[in-house]
């Protein structure tokens, strides 16, 4: 109690200080010759100013205790050093509390005694009476600073442990948009190099067989390149949180060149459907929805070669509906589908807008996804 430690240790040092008091108590009225009556309060009054520290709470401990403190100096002009330290003590556990204005008004007391006593002060009980106005307030306030001391350590660990981990969350996202990037964009071309070595080995006619080779060989590096990039990518995303996108980056004025790559890189159909009157979308949104289609390309490239892709543009009210569908043999396995699906939704998701992927009604594989007029903090 009274800030002073566990509840062992407050029993100890008032069972100590309450024997001590006592036994100076009884000393004392043996030397000056009181009645067995008086000895017997100045005893109880020793224990009033010692025990509280162990059976009140900190306010009711330190009032009682000052309470005692007064009246022994008030009715028998002395004091105990027992009774004394237990003061002081209980002074500042209240001020450590943090109740300063307790603290402050039961320090006043000993002020006022000084103050009203008589001059010059040679008695005993005065001695004791200004010793006590100079060392109660002082206990006091010293509890206090205490107190204040540690709030603002405990302020100052807080706003450390905050910027640290606003440090941690800012590397994460950079680790996410770095990894979502690399897939995006660096997957993206490593996938078209692999379908078009491909493609020259078995369509150009005459070649020979060193050059097929060769190709093979480039295909063969280029999947080679792509299993590394996907191991990077998982150990890039194992605690990544949410990506923020910077710097310029492609937008739906530019999927015309990206379905031209498509259909050069497979020599498969690719069209551009558009439903309502195009308007201008927000830039995150504009890059979602060219992220989206350029991973749902790459996809169709690697799970359903040669299959047609149609990717529908439908404008509303609300924003943006994209479909991107092709006659493939349906949905990749769990273990093919790797990162990309899971890309895409989060694309859809960083932007509040959602994206749902399955099997097609007549076969085939669907990316459908629905993305706001603006980009929304998901």
């Amino acid at each position: 109690m009274i800030g002073m430690g566990s509840w062992p240790r407050a029993w100890v040092l008032a069972a100590v200080l309450g024997l001590a008091a006592v036994i100076e108590a009884s000393v004392r009225a043996a030397v000056v010759g009181l009645s067995p009556q008086a000895a017997l309060g100045a005893c109880l009054l020793a224990l009033a100013a010692t025990v509280p520290l162990a059976v009140l709470g900190p306010t009711a401990a330190a009032a009682a205790i000052c309470a005692a403190t007064v009246i022994s100096l008030v009715a028998f002009h002395t004091l105990t050093v027992a009774a004394l330290v237990a003061l002081l003590i209980a002074l500042c556990g209240l001020g450590r509390t943090g109740a300063q204005l307790p603290a402050a008004v039961l320090a006043t007391p000993f002020l006022v005694l000084a103050l009203a006593g008589p001059r010059p002060t040679t008695s005993e009980a005065g001695v004791l009476t200004v010793l006590l106005a100079a060392l109660a307030p002082a206990a006091a306030w010293a509890g206090i600073a205490y107190r204040a001391h540690r709030d603002a350590a405990e302020r100052d660990a807080a706003r450390q442990a905050v910027a640290t981990s606003l440090l941690d969350h800012t590397a994460r996202g950079e680790r996410a948009r770095i990894a979502r990037e690399l897939h995006d964009v660096v997957a993206h071309h490593i996938s078209v190099i692999a379908v078009q070595a491909e493609t020259a080995r078995l369509t150009t006619p005459g070649l020979p067989a060193a050059g097929a080779q060769k190709l093979s060989a480039i295909g063969d590096t280029a999947r080679a390149g792509l299993t590394e990039m996907r191991r990077l990518l998982g150990v890039l995303r194992e605690d990544t949180g949410r990506t923020a996108e910077r710097q310029p980056q492609p937008g739906l004025a530019q999927l015309n060149d990206l379905l031209d790559d498509a259909r050069e890189a497979t020599g498969a159909g690719t069209r551009l459907i558009l439903h309502g009157l195009p308007a201008a979308l927000d830039p995150g949104v504009e890059l979602a929805a060219y992220r989206i289609v350029q991973e749902a390309l790459t996809n169709a490239r690697r799970h359903a070669a040669g299959a047609a892709v149609d990717v529908e543009l439908h404008y509303t009210e609300d924003g943006l509906h994209l479909r991107i569908r092709d006659n493939g043999p349906g949905p990749p396995t769990a273990a093919a589908a790797g990162h990309g699906l899971l890309g895409m939704r989060e694309r859809a998701a960083a932007v509040g807008g959602d994206l749902h992927t399955g099997p097609g009604q007549a076969g085939g594989f669907i990316v459908d996804a629905l993305l706001p007029t603006k980009a929304e903090i998901a």
